[in-house]
């Protein structure tokens, strides 16, 4: 792996990212960030993958991406819907999207993410979800004097107009969801208030 490019901040998305890149395939010719923000995240990829589109719904977000990273040689930022968009269906070795499936339909958006990957190609996804129930509450209060104590050592911070939502979906839906849609998925709960999915596309149907 190339030297990857400092990030201008951190923040519990951020922390997700070298998990990321180290799921990128070996060789990986075209990777895809869904809900890429202000372009973070794509901009590293683009140290691991000859080509990265970035989309994101934002206009503001994607124009904030432009202004940092413009010019930077195989990088594409598109502004648009990610579920309507007009993107290569089979046409990513990698696809992956942080903190941005609880703003969509989760099981479209990850039939339309499992679309767009080539046969043999990785998906990763990082996503919120809320707590529903004693044991997932009880994993919450356990876990938050770390997350406090990462965001004041680390200083937490990100763009200005970032959108949120609050995550519908429990953990448990997640999972479930996730599984149906992924035969196969690796699906792990972070510290951090995340989960992750991992999924590799059969090379046959």
């Amino acid at each position: 792996m190339r030297t990857l490019p400092a990030s201008p901040y951190w923040n519990t998305n951020v922390a997700r990212h070298r998990g990321i890149l180290r799921a990128v395939p070996r060789g990986c010719a075209r990777a895809l960030d869904v809900g890429c923000g202000d372009g973070v995240l794509a901009r590293r990829l683009v140290a691991v993958c000859h080509e990265v589109t970035g989309i994101d719904a934002s206009a503001r977000m994607t124009g904030l991406a432009r202004e940092r990273y413009a010019g930077v040689p195989g990088l594409e930022l598109v502004t648009g819907d990610f579920l309507t968009a007009d993107l290569p269906e089979g046409g990513f070795d990698f696809v992956c999207s942080v903190a941005t499936v609880h703003h969509m339909d989760f099981t479209e958006a990850l039939r339309r993410m499992r679309a767009l990957l080539r046969p043999g190609g990785t998906l990763v996804v990082v996503g919120l979800a809320r707590e529903a129930g004693p044991a997932d509450l009880a994993v919450r209060a356990a876990c938050a004097p770390v997350v406090r104590a990462a965001k004041v050592a680390l200083r937490a911070d990100g763009p200005e107009g970032m959108p949120e939502a609050a995550p519908q979906m429990s953990y448990a839906q997640v999972r479930r969801s996730a599984r149906r849609v992924l035969p196969g998925v690796r699906y792990r709960r972070h510290v951090l208030r995340r989960y992750s999915l991992r999924w590799r596309k059969p090379r046959t149907p």
